[in-house]
């Protein structure tokens, strides 16, 4: 009896979230279809395609399945990541480029807040947008909001570092390879450039092999450091925010989320060597598809009347948070050299 009463409540608990399920599948699909066909950042088609749909959110039953997949799922995307790191892909980076690359994401968290503070944003849109630049684009965003209090500002903070990300991390794709070029950096040093300031993965991993093989699988490692930061840096923003909310009636995450825990156990599992080659690349690609829901998700339950109102100052934030990780890492590499 209490199996088939298990039975009945998973039947009950598909039937109920489904049509959202459904709902984010297609819109992920969608946007990975039109972005590997035609180019562009497939996080922001997703963004955007659930915009477009934000009505199913409100009306009819797809909403419990859309707020599933905005929470749950994109928790299982975030910790699969941590089956792509090893601690010896990090440590093999010598203690140099390590120190620069958590330097630099800790110095672009604090200029993100103290820039929104300059420009009358919130302070929470200038350390998630400056998380979000400093570690890995959307993947961070979207975990350092889920320590962050549940609020209707801060998901709208989130939509808004999404798109910001999301372009500017496919314009430095384009523009830091020349830059690169008119500097010759060497292929050691335009992985560090490169790896250390693009905001997400796959845009490093473009961008260092457009100009060769060694600066890509060089960017690439440094840009995995800077995702191996996101454990650290959601555990910082949960326990700030815990602190800061101390005495308020407002819900607050757990300090250490199931989601991180799973992440640092694979990086751990990762490391001696028990996850093979094809689990890893399979739990990327899991990751990876689990994001874009999660993404469309996200969409489909903003208003776009809502991001109207943020107006041009996000857009003067994020483009400088770019710029100043960018000018830092480029600064160190360049004196270094000297």
């Amino acid at each position: 009896m209490p199996g088939k009463t298990g039975a009945f409540h998973w039947r009950e608990a598909l039937a109920r979230l489904w049509p959202g399920l459904l709902t984010c599948a297609v819109i992920a699909l969608a946007a990975g279809f039109i972005s590997d066909h035609y180019g562009g950042p497939v996080m922001l088609y997703a963004l955007l395609f659930g915009m477009v749909l934000h009505f199913m959110s409100e009306e009819g039953p797809a909403g419990p399945g859309i707020d599933f997949v905005a929470r749950t799922v994109l928790r299982l995307g975030v910790a699969l990541l941590g089956a792509r790191i090893t601690i010896e892909q990090v440590t093999a980076l010598g203690f140099g480029t390590i120190l620069l690359v958590v330097a630099a994401v800790v110095l672009t968290i604090g200029f993100g807040a103290l820039m929104a503070r300059l420009l009358r944003l919130s302070s929470d849109l200038g350390m998630l947008s400056g998380g979000a630049t400093a570690i890995c684009g959307v993947s961070a965003a979207m975990a350092l909001a889920a320590v962050m209090p549940r609020s209707q500002e801060n998901e709208r903070n989130l939509v808004a570092t999404v798109v910001g990300v999301a372009a500017l991390s496919t314009v430095a794709m384009i523009l830091y390879p020349v830059l690169v070029s008119l500097l010759s950096l060497t292929n050691a040093q335009a992985g560090i450039f490169l790896g250390a300031t693009i905001h997400d993965v796959a845009q490093v991993v473009g961008a260092g092999y457009m100009i060769s093989p060694e600066t890509g699988e060089a960017s690439t490692v440094v840009k995995l450091m800077r995702v191996a930061l996101l454990v650290p840096a959601v555990f910082a923003f949960g326990l700030f925010y815990r602190t800061r909310t101390r005495g308020v009636s407002v819900q607050r995450p757990p300090l250490l989320p199931a989601f991180l825990l799973a992440f640092v156990v694979l990086v751990i599992v990762n490391s001696a060597g028990l996850i093979p080659a094809v689990l890893a690349a399979a739990c990327s690609e899991v990751s990876r598809w689990c994001l874009i829901a999660a993404i469309a998700a996200l969409g489909l339950r903003t208003a776009l009347r809502e991001l109207v109102k943020f107006g041009w100052r996000p857009v003067i934030l994020m483009v400088s948070e770019m710029l100043f990780i960018a000018l830092l890492v480029l600064a160190v590499i360049l004196a270094t050299s000297a």
